[in-house]
């Protein structure tokens, strides 16, 4: 009895002294601690997610990996898992678990090792958000406090909810949803009871645990959950033993991505960096749709990487990417022999029988792997068609529609010989790439030329598709947007336009001859030529422009005035620095993106508006709510009168058949090419040139895109665009080719009243040509008439007509497929008259001789042909050019 009271009295003290250093430890920590009201309203630092209008995921930016989900939508499983792990008695504490803190300092007391944390969840989440993993006294002691605040503040669903989108769990997972997409590229209530105990062991030691980085540790792991969560009774024997013997299904993933398109997510990407900053943007959880489908994005993407193909193929084959055996003899001494660079040594193994597939595709994944390219080693050439193993395990067959395109490359003007046998192409041993076509594997490889393409909604300036090269995993830099190229013929649109402006019409008769022009200063004469060098005498405007007469560009500039010119090329949005005050600006010596130009053809698309391109469609927080939405200058043809469509026969160059269903399309305010948007109050765009203007560059931009005149009647000729009539078979299009000297860069843009688009061609080294192809029998034969339309059997020196209009026709044909034929409404003030074909004067006559023209009205012609000047073609015999015009 008598040490009782003494020892209570020592116990009561020994609590007075624990308490009072419990409240100065309080004391002495607390203007370090942090306040947990923050929680309340906590922002996760969610990385951005970029999708397409119609809401497909195009890409994800930022370093930490964060799927958020509500606790009701994490499967009961897991949380059971987790609970029985990490604090099987959360439910039942305030934050800390007397009972762990015991566990965890008799466990040091008879280690000396700091073994065991005894931190709850809460404490944990502490950690997670105002702590590092140090593992000190003071550090715990924060800990121990700031998770008593929590539980205050916070209650235990919202604790949980927060621990588990936060904690961190390997590969810059953070968070349980990120993880199963990371691991399983699933969602949660996908994964398996094996899955979520892996997961769910996690949180101790997410870098050595995961099991990518660890599998059998993450095995080890996953039995310590699924036996905790038998002994709490979550699962029975069956279960536990079928999930602990379930073998290891992780391998690492990205976001879940459906549209693959880089280039439109990255010129998205820069914009948002732009706006908010690099930190902002990847980490602020924003949602940010394009103003381009998918639909059309991916149109757009194979129309590019066909056509380059195409291109690649018909100037030749360059050979493989190296050999593995029966490795060729230099030959001469301008052969190379072409060397695998890989990370292992394989110099040993000199024949077929020393290599097994493993060691082949091993070899294969070393290898770019550039979509859609597949790596491959040709293992059999048979007389007219190979095998191949491929980089993913497959054995395919390569027939002779794959292979009869790869004659040998010499220049970019000389090919070999046509093959006549798989021999001819490729051997045993050889890497290759191959891909598929239309269903069909061929032998391929990367294409060298690069090419760019671009849409637009003339209406508002919408992209509607953005592809800025072959692949953006073997350039990131957009040619779109970013490469400044001469753009040839496709400035002529807009040189016609300023001297409709200035009174010329499109019945204006110019002199197709010869220009040479001494220019004292320099001692040197200027000889701009035509493309071909072929003359016309005396030209009316439209059909100058549909054949691109080089010199009457010239002389129209003259007439106009080049600084007159220079200043109206601004009105459809180029830079004027980038306008050179020299006559060549007429024959396109000026650098423009594709970008610049196909904003300068929506205003002729869309009656006479510039309108501002713009990528991005609407921006939406973490939480889905709109942050802001794109609120574009808008073309208001609406606001001006316009006469109702005529229904005409179909002419030569007045070519307005089909206009009926116009009459449903004279609102061109509202509507796009994949549905009217919700109609709001929009800013109008401001009119840079007249709806009339606009309506008279597009009839002439038609004329450019199809074959006019009678072949019988020897009024025929064919527009430099004339392939994308025949192929696409609307009447609704115009277009303007664009080519520049030696073909460096090859253009077409071109427009139906809903879509505008430009694409390029040409390598990223501007001294280098584009070439010529010859003739590849082995193709010619396929379609004996048509060859010569579209694909890899052109033949002669590229040009815009060759090697950028496929691009815009294979995309138009799927972007028009199920769009009725709507030629563009008449603006008021426009006349329609019979006109002489050869003069431009008005006639009574009705033969071949004669067609219809448009003019702004007061413009047409006032006096009429004489007999004696008509000039009927089907009698003429033309045998002397133009004389040429000289200048001293």
């Amino acid at each position: 009895m008598k040490y009782i009271k003494p020892l209570i009295l020592f116990s009561f003290l020994s609590g007075l002294l624990g308490f009072a250093a419990l409240v100065g430890i309080y004391f002495y920590i607390k203007p370090d601690l942090p306040s947990v009201t923050v929680l309340k309203d906590v922002r996760l630092q969610t990385p951005m997610q970029i999708y397409t209008k119609d809401g497909k995921l195009i890409s994800q930016y930022g370093v930490k990996r964060r799927i958020p989900v509500k606790l009701e939508e994490v499967p009961q499983e897991l949380i059971d898992a987790i609970l029985a792990t990490e604090d099987s008695r959360f439910y039942e504490h305030h934050g800390i678990d007397p009972i762990g803190i015991m566990r965890a300092a008799v466990s040091l007391v008879l280690t000396g090792e700091k073994r065991q944390g005894a931190s709850t969840l809460t404490m944990q989440l502490a950690r997670g958000f105002f702590l590092s993993r140090e593992k000190t006294y003071i550090r715990k002691i924060k800990e121990i406090f700031i998770a008593l605040h929590m539980e205050q503040e916070l209650s235990k669903q919202e604790i949980l909810e927060l621990y588990l989108n936060k904690i961190e769990l390997g590969h810059r997972a953070f968070g349980f949803g990120a993880a199963a997409q990371v691991y399983y590229g699933k969602p949660l209530n996908e994964l398996s009871l094996a899955q979520i105990a892996t997961i769910a062991g996690l949180p101790k030691a997410p870098s050595v645990l995961n099991p990518i980085s660890g599998p059998q540790r993450s095995v080890e792991r996953r039995r310590v959950v699924l036996l905790r969560m038998l002994d709490e009774e979550y699962i029975t024997k069956a279960q536990f033993d079928e999930a602990a013997n379930a073998p290891v299904t992780a391998k690492k993933h990205g976001a879940e991505i459906e549209v693959d398109a880089p280039y439109l997510a990255d010129t998205i990407y820069n914009e948002m960096v732009e706006i908010y900053g690099k930190e902002e943007a990847e980490t602020g959880g924003y949602q940010v749709f394009a103003t381009a489908t998918s639909d059309l994005q991916l149109a757009a993407q194979r129309a590019v990487v066909r056509n380059l193909h195409d291109y690649d193929e018909r100037h030749g084959y360059k050979g493989a990417l190296g050999y593995l055996w029966d490795i060729p003899k230099q030959e001469g001494k301008d052969d190379v022999i072409p060397q695998l660079s890989l990370s292992f040594d394989v110099s040993n193994k000199t024949t077929r029988e020393e290599w097994d597939d493993e060691s082949l595709i091993r070899v294969l994944e070393e290898i770019p792997h550039i979509k859609p390219l597949l790596p491959s080693v040709v293992t059999k050439v048979n007389e007219q068609s190979i095998d191949v193993l491929a980089v993913d395990g497959r054995t395919i067959t390569v027939e002779w529609d794959g292979l009869d395109w790869a004659r040998r490359y010499i220049t970019d003007f000389r090919q070999g010989s046509d093959p006549k046998t798989a021999s001819d192409v490729t051997q045993e041993g050889a890497v290759i790439y191959i891909r598929q076509q239309e269903g069909q594997w061929r032998i391929s490889q990367i294409p060298e030329v690069s090419g760019a393409f671009i849409a637009l909604n003339p209406k508002n300036g919408a992209v509607e598709a953005v592809v800025g090269g072959y692949s953006f995993y073997q350039s990131q830099f957009n040619r779109a947007t970013q490469a400044k190229r001469q753009v040839g013929s496709n400035i002529k649109p807009f040189v016609y336009s300023a001297a409709l402006d200035s009174g010329y019409t499109l019945a204006s008769i110019i002199n197709d001859a010869p220009i040479n022009q001494w220019n004292a200063a320099t001692g040197v004469a200027w000889r701009p030529q035509n493309s071909p060098a072929e003359y016309d005498g005396p030209i009316r405007m439209r059909k100058a422009l549909g054949k691109s007469k080089n010199v009457v560009s010239v002389r129209l500039l003259r007439g106009v005035g080049l600084r007159e010119t220079a200043d109206y090329l601004t009105r459809f949005g180029f830079n004027k620095d980038d306008i050179p005050l020299d006559e060549t600006v007429s024959l396109g010596s000026s650098s423009h993106t594709p970008l610049e130009v196909v904003r300068g053809m929506s205003v002729i698309a869309n009656g006479g508006y510039l309108v501002n391109p713009h990528f991005i469609s609407k921006v939406l927080d973490e939480n889905g709510d709109e942050l802001w939405k794109a609120n574009p200058v808008w073309a208001c043809n609406r606001c001006e009168n316009q006469s109702d469509p005529e229904i005409l026969p179909e002419d030569e160059e007045a070519d307005i058949e089909a206009l009926l269903a116009a009459e449903l399309n004279q609102d061109i305010l509202l509507g796009d090419i994949n549905g009217d948007d919700e109609i709001t109050e929009k800013v109008i765009a401001p009119q840079v040139i007249t709806a009339q203007n606009a309506f008279l560059v597009a009839e002439m931009m038609r004329t450019a895109v199809r074959a006019n005149g009678n072949w019988s009647k020897k009024t025929y000729w064919l527009g430099t665009g004339w392939r994308a009539r025949n192929i696409l078979q609307r009447t609704d299009i115009a277009g303007k080719t664009g080519t520049t000297n030696d073909s460096r860069d090859t253009w077409f843009s071109g427009f139906h009243k809903d879509l505008v688009a430009t694409a390029w061609v040409g390598f990223d080294n501007m001294g280098r040509q584009l070439g010529r192809s010859t003739r590849n029998q082995n193709l010619i034969n396929k379609d004996p008439e048509k060859f010569n339309w579209i694909g890899n059997a052109l033949i002669g020196i590229e040009d815009g007509a060759k090697a950028a209009e496929p691009a815009w026709i294979r995309f138009m044909q799927h972007a028009l497929e199920n769009k009725p034929h709507t030629p563009m409404p008449i603006p008021e003030n426009i006349v329609r008259v019979r006109i002489d074909r050869t003069s431009g004067k008005l006639t009574r006559r009705t033969d071949h001789t004669t067609l219809f023209e448009y003019f702004l009205q007061g413009t047409e012609p006032t006096t009429y042909v004489r007999d004696d000047e008509v000039l009927d073609p089907a009698t003429q015999d033309k045998t002397t050019a133009p004389e040429p015009e000289e200048i001293f």
